[in-house]
């Protein structure tokens, strides 16, 4: 073990309700990739798919993320549900997620539609507004967009205050 890696066991999240409790409540997730050899950090806007076990973001149809997507699709992402400081007290309140898997980008079209679903009704709590909208069963928006799955291989969680 490295000398810099500090476990804080007091501080850890087994449960996996808890973990899954994060996960419903985050909104944005920052996954890490490799690109050309690099690391490569995007924070996006996510849905988590409970039954799947897998979050959902949209895309453009081209750029840094597929490239590196297509070149290795391994990644680690991170959820921070951010409670807030503690004035006077030096403290954070947070609860957070650490997580691998790997992300592919989704090519089935129900896939993916039920996949942008759970994205916005993560953001929105109901789908249905928007979808309806931004007519999302056409193929317009479908032509500017991909819509990218990481499936959860791992998870570990930590919370503090």
């Amino acid at each position: 073990m490295s000398r810099y890696h500090v476990l804080r066991a007091d501080r850890e999240l087994t449960d996996p309700a808890a973990l899954a409790g994060i996960l419903r409540r985050g909104k944005y997730a920052t996954v890490a990739m490799v690109h050309d050899g690099e690391p490569y950090l995007v924070t996006l806007s996510y849905g988590w798919d409970e039954a799947a076990d897998a979050l959902f973001f949209h895309m453009a149809r081209a750029g840094r993320k597929l490239d590196a997507l297509a070149a290795d699709a391994r990644v680690c992402a991170t959820v921070v549900v951010d409670g807030g400081y503690v004035e006077g007290k030096c403290k954070h309140r947070y609860e957070s997620v650490v997580m691998t898997g790997t992300m592919r980008v989704l090519t089935d079209p129900e896939e993916a539609r039920a996949g942008m679903r759970a994205l916005i009704g993560a953001l929105e709590g109901d789908s249905d507004p928007l979808w309806s909208r931004y007519k999302l069963d056409g193929q317009k928006h479908w032509e500017r967009m991909f819509i990218a799955r990481l499936d959860i291989e791992s998870i570990t969680g930590k919370a503090g205050s």
